[in-house]
């Protein structure tokens, strides 16, 4: 099975096939507490230390909601430019988990807290698309099962039971497996921006459930035409793929197996899978269950949930910033291209570091130091540029010394491995290490003159292959260190060679 010059479409034995994918993005509400008790929301805590009688479903425990939590989802939200429902209600989804003591997980079914919204997300390739939001709803997390602790037995971990989850459901907008990761890194780095979700995807602190079928060329049209999911593929859904890279093989394996079992005459069973990561191959769970089969009906120990209209306009003039407007400003404010306004919104601190450092200096010099050598040294140290080494002031006078022609741009090079190696500031190296750039166009004349006369045969070879002067221009900076102002060298040679 090969891609054919769509990247949309997958050329199987028949004929041309299409993915259609929609995604239900599970990620942890940055909170103290739980959704509906006060027991304390951590990582790294021993068995069980987390847990409140709530937790646990002890005899006559009640839940009581978390009003902060109802604010997060509130905020992100408003985040997705969705409609906030100032009505809504929690019901009892009865679904055996053997981890969440109570039998049922509380969420919330016909009337979430958050109705449709739309995502703008960027390829890769600069294009965007739109990605509806059908729904976010809040629900409880489920505890964990540790099969590992003993081999005649499995042990229960509830510290995770309870922790409130926002559950946000796109329609089946995503047509690759590109976009479906470009989307999930869009909806992670808007939940970061808005402190909602801290999106550590290692943790599982944000995880995606990716829903998969395939149809044929025209199909997904008469779709979008017409809303009815008959033009569609029968689905099957991959649970809990919590990196970018796993989402992309989960889906272009499921897609696979999906066009070959059609191929073959064969029909696709709904149901629920697993990706093994190991095997690069996804596995059947269970048979995929319908909103009946959970026997869906409100929770009688929780009213309805009413939002006052005013509270939630204060919330929405408290939003930060976000990253499409943070791009937009960068691009005008500074002058950075697209890409690099790209890259540093991925996470605000980048872009809060670039805006400290260029502060009255050149902004394009400061990005390019930013998004190339100093992201390129913390990703291979392990470092955010929340904890980098060096301040957003080291970055700003290493370019303030590039820009009044101290040192050279070749220098700064140098100048910044010292930096990292914890040194000192940009300019004390410079001073303590001689690097100072030679201006002295005396000097640097008087170098060029040696030159030439040590190779007359190159200076007359110049005359005709002007390109040569290339030679000239790398022995000089070798003759001076690498200080002599390259400008100055070109400048001089040209001159004294005759271009």
């Amino acid at each position: 099975m090969t891609e054919t010059a769509s990247s949309k479409q997958i050329q199987g034995r028949t004929g041309p096939w299409e993915i259609v994918l929609g995604l239900e993005i599970h990620a942890q509400v940055a909170s103290k507490s739980k959704l509906f008790s006060g027991a304390a929301v951590g990582f790294g805590a021993g068995p069980n230390q987390q847990v409140s009688l709530v937790d646990a479903a002890m005899p006559g425990m009640l839940p009581v909601l978390n009003g902060f939590c109802v604010e997060q989802a509130v905020k992100t939200g408003l985040g997705l430019k969705a409609q906030i429902n100032l009505k809504s209600r929690f019901d009892r989804k009865n679904y055996f988990y053997p981890d969440l003591p109570q039998g049922y997980q509380i969420s919330q079914f016909d009337q979430p807290i958050v109705g449709e919204g739309v995502v703008t997300v960027e390829r890769d390739d600069g294009t965007t698309f739109d990605v509806g939001i059908e729904r976010l709803h809040l629900e409880q997390d489920a505890g964990k099962s540790l099969h590992d602790q003993d081999p005649n037995a499995t042990y229960v971990d509830l510290n995770r039971a309870g922790t409130a989850l926002m559950e946000i459901v796109s329609k089946p907008h995503m047509r690759t497996s590109e976009e479906a990761a470009a989307y999930v890194k869009k909806i992670r780095t808007i939940l970061v921006y808005l402190g909602t979700c801290d999106g550590d995807m290692e943790k599982g602190n944000l995880r995606a459930d990716v829903n998969v079928s395939v149809c044929r060329p025209g199909d997904y049209e008469k779709f979008r035409e017409t809303g009815s999911f008959k033009h569609l593929g029968t689905r099957c859904e991959i649970k809990n793929v919590n990196s970018y890279r796993y989402i992309q093989q989960a889906i272009e394996y499921e897609a696979r197996r999906q066009i070959e079992i059609l191929e073959d005459g064969g029909k696709i069973d709904q149901e629920t899978r697993l990706f093994d990561p190991g095997k690069l191959e996804t596995r059947s769970m269970r048979s995929k269950e319908e909103a009946h089969d959970y026997r869906y009906f409100p929770d009688p120990d929780l009213l309805p949930l009413i939002l006052d209209p005013a509270w939630v306009k204060a919330i929405e003039e408290t939003l930060p910033e976000l990253p499409d407007a943070k791009k937009q400003r960068l691009q005008s404010q500074y002058g950075l291209s697209a890409y690099d306004a790209g890259v540093l919104i991925i996470e605000s601190d980048r872009a809060d570091y670039f805006e400290a450092a260029a502060k009255g200096r050149d902004a394009k010099l400061v990005a390019n130091w930013v998004t190339n050598e100093l992201l390129a040294r913390l990703s291979a140290d392990g470092h955010e540029i929340a904890d980098s080494p060096l301040p957003s002031s080291d970055i700003a006078q290493l370019v303030e010394l590039i820009e009044n022609g101290t040192i050279s741009s070749k220098i700064a090079k140098e100048v910044f491995e010292h930096m990292w190696a914890g040194e000192g500031r940009p300019s004390a190296i410079v001073k303590a290490r001689g690097l100072v750039q030679i201006n002295d166009t005396g000097a640097i004349e008087a170098a060029i003159d040696a030159l030439i006369a040590a190779n007359p045969d190159k200076a007359a070879a110049v005359k005709e292959k002007p390109q040569a002067i290339g030679w000239f221009v790398g022995q000089v900076m070798k003759e001076t260190g690498g200080k002599a102002n390259p400008a100055t060298v070109n400048a001089l040679l040209k001159s004294k060679l005759g271009l």
